[in-house]
């Protein structure tokens, strides 16, 4: 998608987009030369967040609040660590979360930025982790509240929220368990209602087992691809000053 747009910006052959796969240890020593060779900035993914954070000169408010950075942009031999993360999911929202209800699934890094971007937008949080101290202490650090599943159904009040995010890893498809997902997020795939937005960070080819019980029940969904376009368009913005087309870099997504 990052070629793509290139392309559609008429950078294409000036400006190229790679991967590069580093270990840990040697995370910071690639990083501090990649302006030497001739990168202008680099997409961070995991397990580097943190370190990104770490490495970087000076960071934006979006990386030192959220406590983890997934862009850097390298200039005058000093490197600038961002966090698209969020912007990519409130870019991704067909509405704004402001006055709404929130529940984020999750406490990881991806957590860590929909909270902080809920919050920031003016929703109220609620936070759910398979470890409640996990939840607690991102609860308390980002602005939001715990919540827990009913003692008696074992499954979350879904109908205290208005917008639902999944940012833990459950979600990949699996034929051969149906439903263990929902179980797994502790939802009742029957308490999807026409009201709710539901948003899944994971992405694949098919939807995932919440998207799909979710628009069943008449919710509205986002899933992981829309959000991973938007954060990406923000990343091109920072190195290359120019404004990617979002529609080109949706469509060379799902067509990849």
């Amino acid at each position: 998608m990052q070629t793509a747009a290139l392309r559609d910006l008429g950078l294409g052959g000036e400006w190229s987009y790679e991967a590069i796969e580093v270990a840990p240890d040697d995370f910071e020593e690639l990083v501090r030369g990649m302006e030497g060779e001739g990168f202008a900035g680099a997409n961070v993914t995991v397990p580097h967040k943190l370190a990104a954070l770490a490495v970087a000169d000076s960071a934006s408010p979006a990386a030192n609040g959220i406590g983890a950075a997934n862009t850097l942009s390298f200039a005058d031999g000093r490197i600038a660590a961002f966090n698209t993360d969020a912007s990519g999911i409130l870019g991704a929202l067909p509405v704004s979360p402001e006055g709404r209800r929130a529940l984020v699934l999750g406490a990881g890094g991806s957590a860590r930025a929909a909270i902080w971007a809920l919050a920031g937008a003016g929703a109220k949080v609620c936070v759910w982790n398979r470890t409640s101290e996990r939840a607690a202490r991102l609860a308390d650090e980002l602005g939001g509240s715990v919540v827990e599943p009913d003692p008696g159904t074992g499954t979350l009040p879904l109908e205290r929220f208005d917008l639902v995010l999944n940012a833990t890893s459950v979600g990949l498809n699996d034929a051969s368990h149906p439903g263990t997902d929902l179980k797994a997020l502790r939802l009742d795939d029957d308490g999807f209602h026409e009201g709710h937005l539901v948003m899944d960070l994971v992405y694949g080819a098919a939807p995932t087992q919440l998207l799909a019980a979710a628009a069943a029940g008449g919710a509205s969904v986002v899933d992981g691809l829309e959000v991973l376009v938007h954060q990406g368009a923000a990343s091109l913005r920072i190195w290359t000053g120019r404004t990617p087309s979002v529609e080109v870099m949706r469509s060379a997504a799902r067509e990849s």
